[in-house]
């Protein structure tokens, strides 16, 4: 059972660098493309601000 769980747990953490590690820095050129592409309903407050600070106010 203990076994189980540290499997679990490892791959919910290999999962997490996986999904982290192919995301474009937040104000990167790639990343403002990203935004531009995702649809604005789906955006976050943070988002937002980001997006403005970074890639319409440079």
């Amino acid at each position: 059972m203990k076994h189980i769980r540290i499997g679990s747990i490892f791959v919910a953490l290999c999962m997490f660098v996986t999904i982290v590690g192919c995301s474009p820095e937040v104000g990167s050129d790639a990343w403002c493309e990203d935004m531009k592409e995702k649809p604005k309903k789906d955006w976050t407050a943070s988002e937002l601000k980001d997006y403005t600070k970074h890639c319409i106010i440079k």
